[in-house]
């Protein structure tokens, strides 16, 4: 997916960007970037690949490099950033926490207008989401009318973060999908993704930024540059998965959301608990649904499986699958005694294609193990994301239940119109796709938590978040 850091401060601002823009790291595994405006409003830019290596080392050299007193970071996914755009507003910074699903409408648009050029695509060709939301912003008469044009005219997300003459503007998504929160200290102001970039570097959070919320971040304060709008819909997978343990988003710790939500799926076990010996989690994410979930259940918490080293790449983000299991398979060692002639239940934060959770299993079951159960701290994920770049998945069949539900429907790909009677909860259908996906995986038993559940164990307004990989609703429709 990805995240951003900004600051703007009375002094040099390098060393709160550099450790800022790091604290990102895990949200994102190929390309780190920083970007430092001077007082001469020169910029000073560094990208590097961070696919083999974490961002600190990469930048350890070229901090002394920088020098400035704004700047802007971010650690990406997929694409070169930021850039660094000259335009009819002067030359200015640009990082995007975004995903364009109409990028290549919008690219033809501008060809046939004749108004542009893209130089960022990639070897394969694709281009760079970031440039193109530059494009876009660069048509209208300033950076925030073009900010707001830009995400009015994408189909997806766009969260940005712009360096111009000194200033750093913010702007959230205009449906508030990904967060973006405003944080100060004596002589800086800081925008950041996740509020744990904030703690150690001496800031506390101001504000939280609105849907559609922009704002201009100077050395004197933080000038709002457009309200809020009323419609709000930040991605659920933030407290389940992505946000780091000590991230707030809404004024809700993703930490003890997760402790909630195992201690509900513990609850809907009662009658169980006596078929399992101990309660593990699969590092990291499920780490926090586990001990919540021992806690409630009485049962031991017990670490069957170690991560190696959190210099490993998401494994669920490179696009060959062989790669992928690689990954995941190298980077959690088992630990023999705690699963020879153990019944154990695993808590994942959700099940996605399943291959790795497969390959898991069968590594149990030759180490000796009598039983694995697994509660999924997700509802069944049965629609592709097309909001963030949640994985690179080529199709919607690579997910597990989608693949349930084919197979139930005896089609290669089933329709929308078939899928809504296996959303019920507990409904005959949803637990026939529960049972083909435990099937598929050689689970003992296995179980999803409710969306309902989910929401509940989060705090907040179902209202306001985004529910469509689990039910395929969405605030347009």
């Amino acid at each position: 997916m990805g995240g951003f850091f900004g600051v703007v401060s009375d002094g040099d601002c390098v060393c709160d960007l550099f450790y800022g823009t790091d604290y990102h790291s895990h949200l994102g595994t190929k390309r780190g970037g920083m970007a430092v405006c001077d007082g001469e409003n020169r910029i000073t830019r560094r990208i590097h690949d961070i696919t083999n290596a974490q961002f600190r080392s990469k930048f350890d050299d070229d901090l002394g490099k920088f020098g400035g007193h704004a700047g802007i970071g971010v650690i990406s996914d997929y694409e070169d950033q930021p850039l660094i755009i000259s335009s009819k507003f002067g030359s200015y910074s640009i990082a995007t926490v975004s995903k364009i699903n109409n990028i290549n409408e919008l690219a033809s648009e501008a060809f046939d207008r004749g108004i542009t050029h893209f130089s960022e695509s990639s070897s394969s060709g694709e281009l760079n989401p970031t440039e193109v939301a530059a494009m876009l912003i660069n048509q209208k008469d300033s950076i925030v009318e073009g900010i707001k044009y830009a995400q009015s005219r994408i189909d997806g997300s766009l969260s940005v973060l712009v360096l111009m003459n000194g200033s750093v503007f913010a702007a959230r998504d205009r449906y508030g999908r990904t967060p973006v929160l405003i944080g100060e200290k004596t002589g800086s102001y800081a925008a950041a993704m996740e509020s744990t970039s904030f703690p150690n570097l001496g800031y506390k959070l101001k504000h939280e930024l609105g849907p559609g919320e922009i704002v201009e971040i100077t050395r004197k304060g933080v000038i709002q540059k457009q309200v809020p709008g009323d419609t709000m819909k930040l991605c659920t997978f933030f407290w389940v998965y992505y946000g780091y343990p000590s991230s707030c988003y809404e004024g809700i710790n993703t930490e003890s959301a997760r402790y909630r939500n195992g201690e509900s799926m513990a609850a809907d076990d009662q009658g169980q608990l006596d078929e399992i010996d101990s309660v593990c989690g699969i590092p990291d994410s499920g780490v926090a649904h586990a001990i919540g979930y021992s806690n409630a259940a009485g049962k031991p918490y017990r670490r069957s499986f170690v991560k190696y080293t959190p210099t490993w790449p998401r494994s669920f983000m490179p696009q060959n699958q062989a790669v992928r299991d690689l990954v995941a398979r190298m980077k959690l060692i088992p630990v023999r005694d705690e699963i020879s002639g153990k019944r154990m239940l695993f808590c994942d934060d959700s099940i996605v294609r399943g291959t790795q959770m497969r390959d898991t299993v069968v590594r149990l079951y030759e180490l000796g193990a009598k039983a694995v159960h697994m509660r999924s701290a997700c509802p069944p994920l049965v629609f592709g994301c097309k909001f963030l770049n949640f994985s690179r998945s080529r199709s919607e069949l690579d997910l597990a239940a989608r693949r349930a539900i084919a197979r139930l429907e005896k089609v290669e790909e089933p329709t929308d119109e078939m899928i809504q009677k296996y959303l019920v909860y507990n409904s005959p259908e949803y637990i026939a796709m529960v049972d083909g996906v435990r099937r598929e995986l050689n689970l003992t038993t296995l179980k999803y938590q409710s969306l309902e559940k989910l929401i509940k164990s989060i705090g907040i307004d179902p209202d306001k978040v985004c529910t469509y990989c689990w039910n395929g609703r969405d605030v347009e429709k």
